[in-house]
């Protein structure tokens, strides 16, 4: 069972986060949350891991709009969209919003799951088309 988006992309690592960041931005999302796993894992347990970051992604328009129907939505954002180093190069996967906002069985979030879902496919066809 899938529960994310995924495409990959041959250019460097840093320059995959910086085309994954844009195309966000392009789409209405800021970034509200940068964690690079890796130099945290450094840190904390002293240890070397491949690059990997997590933005935390979000959409004011869509969360107001989540927010209002759902006030527990709160709980599930920001959307989080993971680039990670992979054998196939650098792997970006966003959240199924469809998937993530399912949880709450509350159908007046369908529409904005759709069109969360809409926009990080188009955030994804960009990246993998070329950094």
């Amino acid at each position: 069972m899938t529960y994310t988006l995924t495409t990959t992309a041959d250019e460097p690592f840093d320059e995959v986060v910086t085309a994954t960041t844009d195309a966000l931005e392009d789409e209405g999302f800021g970034v509200l949350s940068d964690i690079d796993v890796r130099e945290t894992l450094k840190q904390k347990l002293d240890v070397d891991t491949r690059q990997y970051r997590i933005l935390g992604a979000c959409n004011p328009q869509l969360a107001h709009e989540g927010l209002d129907e759902e006030p527990e939505l709160g709980a599930l954002l920001p959307c989080n969209v993971i680039v990670y180093e992979s054998d196939d190069g650098v792997t970006v996967s966003a959240v199924d919003p469809g998937r993530l906002v399912g949880i709450t069985d509350n159908p007046a979030l369908d529409s904005i799951a759709e069109e969360v879902h809409e926009r990080f496919e188009r955030v994804l066809e960009t990246v993998g088309e070329g950094a």
